[in-house]
């Protein structure tokens, strides 16, 4: 008793409470990026120069004379997603099992319990330790090679570098991890609870579904695309895409023309 009452009157510390609002706050960035990464990626399959645009885009192209545009500036980018990915690996790895006597019992809870959502969590685990290997190699590669998004040179990466296994990993992972996660915000800080919260709970559910249903097919149906375009790019490694490569020949041509021909009437 004694004890209990020298422990009852320390303050009790917000540390936690500050490290599960951090952890919330970085998981949620990165849940709400990967699903705009996605899209990103996604619009190959509306054609190479649909990709292409927007990795340019993404580079400032448009404010360049030469339109060749500023990979230092896709360089930041990556280096504030990857400090915001190891800041939330931290955070999430104190509430890791970190020895099998944990783990174990753990499981047996669980088995125990049959609760969804305690299954969902451990799915977390799982592809987060994962992910903290394999993102951490994307993320790397993104950073050192900033200037290297393309149709062409992502496809080549993919296929000719022998990186699609890697990438197809990290798809599964990244889009249960990223979605679970969203959810489980939503549940944690009582988001979209409504009047009644069952029923509230029901529908996130679903919605989880079909969003990690909808990504994952968006994410394998460009794997496939990019797949496909670095096969049959696999003699031309290393080389830039370069859209509408014909059009601008015949418009600098009809430049040319032009010019020749105003020069001939200002002669007579």
């Amino acid at each position: 008793m004694e004890s209990y009452i020298i422990e009852s009157k320390k303050k009790k510390s917000r540390l936690p409470a500050r490290l599960d609002f951090a952890q919330s706050a970085t998981g949620l960035f990165l849940g709400l990026f990967m699903w705009a990464h996605m899209f990103l990626v996604g619009s190959i399959l509306l054609g190479k120069g649909t990709f292409h645009f927007i990795a340019k885009t993404m580079e400032f192209a448009f404010l360049s004379d030469s339109g060749q545009g500023y990979p230092i500036a896709v360089f930041f980018a990556v280096a504030g997603v990857f400090t915001m990915f190891i800041i939330h690996a931290l955070l999430g790895v104190r509430k890791f099992p970190i020895t099998w006597k944990q783990h174990r019992i753990m499981r047996d809870q669980m088995q125990m319990m049959d609760h969804q959502d305690t299954n969902l969590w451990y799915i977390q685990v799982i592809t987060g330790f994962i992910m903290f290997f394999a993102g951490s190699i994307h993320l790397y590669i993104m950073l050192t090679h900033p200037g290297d998004i393309g149709p062409y040179l992502s496809a080549d990466r993919i296929v000719s570098g022998n990186m699609w296994p890697l990438y197809l990993i990290l798809l599964v992972c990244v889009e249960l991890h990223g979605t679970i996660g969203l959810y489980r915000l939503c549940m944690k800080w009582g988001w979209f609870s409504g009047k009644d919260a069952v029923k509230s709970r029901e529908n996130l559910k679903k919605l989880k579904n079909r969003l990690t249903i909808f990504f994952l097919s968006l994410g394998f149906l460009a794997l496939v695309v990019f797949i496909v375009i670095g096969i049959n790019h696999k003699d031309s490694v290393g080389e830039r895409y370069q859209k509408d490569g014909a059009m601008g020949a015949v418009i600098e041509e009809t430049h040319q023309g032009q010019e020749t021909q105003a020069i001939e009437e200002t002669k007579e």
